[in-house]
């Protein structure tokens, strides 16, 4: 059997109790032993070594030259073991490498700019990359380790993942301000018959993600235009004389016009998430707090 084999930390703090102490009873009393236990630890030291190591003495032990010698390099090597136990200090100034944040188009213009802003003062060594968010590849790219951290949507996370709501969110309803729309006073079923433009980022197609709400009210909208991103929904309606549903925070200081409803579709929660394996990385936990830091307090 290779000696590495027959060698735990446990002998090896036995030794450095008998160099300290250099007696097998005040040992055991200092690491909670019995003075059987040590001698027995003792005794598979000196076969590791294949020395004696401690010679008996009147009242205790005294070590030989070479554990004199093993001393030196046992406490280094324990000082290691208890280095790589002991909490690390994060400091996001050294932190270098890549960090992948997935991002619905939304987030991307709400959450991003003031966290990649916050990123780059506090870490710069630190690069950024930002993909578009892929529904039916997230949990792939989560899994594989090719994502770091997703912003999104409930509905869009996969529910064994580690998630923390950013803020809550709804939807209000806009068409530009020189359009016919802008004028009048409409009822729901009216809004709900009106050329609609949705942004339907992930999947193209013309389903909106408060279709199921107008059909509470047995209506299905009239969607005639179907965008990739929300960023060019309103440039749209610039051109077109149609209304179109968008959250809130995403058209602050856009030249539109709002469209006041008697009823407003439910508010819906904007999340983080990360694969569980990272819970604990030290990187991940500061982002996250910095998360928590500007929405959570």
């Amino acid at each position: 059997m290779n000696k590495l084999d027959r060698l735990d930390i446990k002998q090896l703090r036995v030794f450095q109790a008998l160099i300290r102490e250099q007696s097998a009873s005040k040992a055991a009393s200092q690491l909670g032993l019995t003075q059987q236990a040590v001698s027995e630890q003792l005794k598979k030291l000196r076969d590791v070594f294949e020395d004696r190591l401690f010679l008996r003495k009147t009242n205790g032990f005294v070590p030989t030259p070479l554990a004199e010698e093993l001393s030196r390099e046992i406490d280094k090597l324990l000082r290691g073991f208890q280095e790589l136990l002991s909490p690390k200090v994060f400091d996001p100034t050294t932190v270098l490498g890549t960090y992948v944040i997935t991002a619905t188009d939304y987030a991307q213009q709400i959450v991003l700019p003031q966290l990649i802003a916050t990123l780059r003062l506090k870490s710069p060594n630190l690069k950024i990359i930002v993909r578009d968010f892929e529904l039916d590849r997230l949990n792939d790219l989560m899994e594989s380790g090719k994502v770091n951290l997703a912003i999104a949507f409930p509905d869009y996370i996969p529910k064994p993942y580690p998630v923390i709501k950013l803020f809550e969110e709804h939807h209000i309803c806009i068409t530009s301000n020189h359009s016919t729309i802008s004028k009048v006073n409409p009822s729901l079923k009216e809004i709900a018959s009106y050329p609609t433009i949705i942004a339907s980022p992930s999947r193209p197609n013309f389903k909106g993600s408060i279709d199921d709400w107008f059909k509470q009210f047995g209506l299905e909208r009239n969607v005639v235009v179907s965008a990739p991103c929300f960023s060019v929904v309103p440039l749209y309606l610039e051109t077109t004389d149609s209304i179109a549903f968008l959250p809130s925070r995403a058209v602050e200081g856009l030249n539109v016009t709002q469209i006041v409803m008697s009823e407003s579709p439910e508010p819906f929660d904007v999340i983080a998430a990360w694969h569980p394996r990272y819970s604990n990385d030290p990187l991940q936990k500061w982002i996250v707090s910095l998360l928590k830091e500007k929405y959570l307090t």
